[in-house]
């Protein structure tokens, strides 16, 4: 290892793969963030503490550090202004900065992609003064659905669907409220499958690496619960896609280093969701995509940072070998008492990675954005549906124990909503809440005696779902199952009101139910 620094922008997770890059190609990993407890800090050469939205300070440091700094680089974060910035003043290789600017500020993204005639949403731009005139029914009549974001964050932070005005000035708050520049984009909403798209670019040609479904769920918020990869997209559509993510690539002015783009194929065709000027987060540039083709995509971003790029003079894109799974487990409302399950996830066949956002005493919730998951898992195999199986099956092992009587976990099972987020939080299994029958099915037998498993309990109307699965990919029967197997020992429960919270809740709401019955009988 040479006495030459990489300065990697940000500490957490999602920048591993960069710091092993660094340490892989010979040089030290000089890592910079704002947190010095971020999880990466330890496997630095050398850490030093920059909030990563002080560009200023970003670029000073970079100078400061004259010839002992070679590149700078960043992945899994929005922050590639800064790098560009300091690429620039430092004479290194990176996309210039208006090009960084055009693929971070949302609006100068779809200004620059309707000049170009790119297929992107129509939009326009609010910010606080828009919503005092909005108020005052100042502003132009608006035809929903709409989709409102901040112009400047990622994760889907302050990102959600709008299906009727009364949903639009909540959602126009929370949105701006997220903007480091508080400032949103209102744009038309694009129904149609996504997918997510890496690529290098090298002196203006684009190499795809990377091409998955993403698996978006609970409107009117975006949450992915995972991506899969290679897609099952048909080829021609696939190059439909690639085509226009390639012209929008161009069409940002990025042309040395990486690209990162979400896409739908709507009715008319494909269409721009966003580019960043980045490596993808979730797990898919540092994980899905090596396992998926045995290409090392952040080594070779990083080479074109360092101005070594390899020759793909030749190459339109990086094939998948293998299949590649990344699956998220979620929560309801509450705070974690214990969790389960973990080393049977890992015992899982194929599974690669198992990353655990929480753990025991952390306070949780019903995810309105990617950030707010609880862990993810990663699977790969040489079959599509082993890979799936694998991360689907890992999940369905690990419960989420928590603690009772809390106010938040109760409203949630009380299906209480915000009256701009009507039908959200989702309920862990579809089921016909006017359905009298199957309602009246439950309480058949009015309680669950002390101690009697839950499997020989079950109502004619659960028994017709028994194999339904929840958010976590868990049926009703191994959710029983697991409820025996955890809580052998339970109070007297009222029929109803179990089933009720199985049906609200999954294994969560039947073990605070029970454990909250528990603790009042103390």
């Amino acid at each position: 290892m040479n006495d030459r620094y990489i300065l990697i922008l940000g500490a957490g997770l999602m920048q591993r793969p960069s710091i092993e890059a660094a340490k892989e190609l010979g040089y030290k990993a000089l890592v910079i963030d704002a947190n010095p407890d971020a999880v990466c800090v330890p496997f630095a050469d050398r850490f030093e503490k920059i909030d990563l939205k002080d560009t200023d300070a970003i670029v000073d440091f970079a100078l400061s550090l004259g010839k002992k700094l070679c590149a700078v680089f960043t992945a899994g974060t929005d922050f590639s202004v800064p790098v560009s910035l300091a690429c620039q003043k430092c004479g290194f290789t990176s996309h210039s900065f208006e090009a960084a600017m055009n693929a971070s500020n949302k609006i100068l993204m779809r200004e620059c992609f309707k000049k170009n005639k790119i297929p992107s949403p129509d939009f326009f731009e609010a910010d606080e003064s828009y919503i005092e005139l909005f108020q005052k029914n100042k502003t132009s009549e608006i035809h929903f659905p709409k989709v409102v974001k901040p112009v400047d964050n990622m994760g889907a932070r302050g990102c959600r669907l709008v299906r009727n005005r009364d949903e639009f000035l909540p959602a126009l708050k929370d949105a701006v409220c997220f903007s480091r520049t508080k400032k949103a984009i209102v744009e038309d909403f694009m129904e149609g499958p996504e997918f997510s798209i890496d690529a290098l670019v090298v002196n203006g040609k684009v190499v795809i690496a990377g091409f998955a479904d993403r698996h978006i769920f609970f409107e009117p918020y975006f949450v992915e619960l995972g991506h899969s990869m290679p897609s099952e997209i048909s080829e021609n559509q696939k190059q439909e896609i690639v085509k226009v993510f390639t012209d929008a690539v161009n069409a940002l002015g990025l042309t040395n280093g990486v690209a990162k783009g979400d896409v739908k194929y709507t009715k008319q065709g494909p269409m721009i969701g966003e580019i960043a000027a980045r490596l993808s987060g979730g797990y898919m540039s540092g994980w899905t995509f090596p396992y998926s083709s045995g290409f090392e995509l952040t080594k070779e971003a990083m080479k074109i940072a360092l101005g070594i790029p390899s020759d793909f003079s030749s190459t339109k894109e990086i094939p998948s070998k293998n299949f590649s799974h990344e699956r998220a487990f979620i929560s309801i409302p509450g705070k974690i008492k214990k969790i389960y399950g973990e080393e049977k996830a890992w015992a899982s066949p194929f599974v690669k990675n198992i990353f655990f956002r929480v753990k025991e005493g952390c306070f949780v919730d019903f995810p309105r954005n990617n950030v707010e998951k609880c862990g993810n898992v990663i699977s790969s195999s040489k079959e599509r549906e082993l890979a799936k199986k694998s991360a689907e099956s890992a999940i369905a092992q690990i419960v989420l124990r928590l603690e009772p009587k809390n106010p938040q976990t109760k409203n949630f099972l009380s299906s209480v909503e915000l009256p701009q987020e009507k039908g959200f939080p989702f309920s862990a299994f579809d089921f016909n809440a006017k359905d009298e029958k199957f309602l009246a099915e439950l309480e058949q037998v009015p309680f669950i005696e002390k101690n009697q498993p839950v499997q020989n309990c079950v109502p004619e109307s659960i028994k017709k779902i028994m194999e339904m699965r929840d958010w976590n990919f868990r049926t009703v029967k191994e959710t029983l199952f697991l409820f025996d197997k955890i809580s052998p020992e339970h109070p007297r429960l009222d029929s109803k009101k179990f089933w009720n919270c199985l049906l609200r809740a999954g294994i969560q709401g039947i073990l605070y139910y029970s454990d909250s019955v528990q603790l009042e009988e103390k």
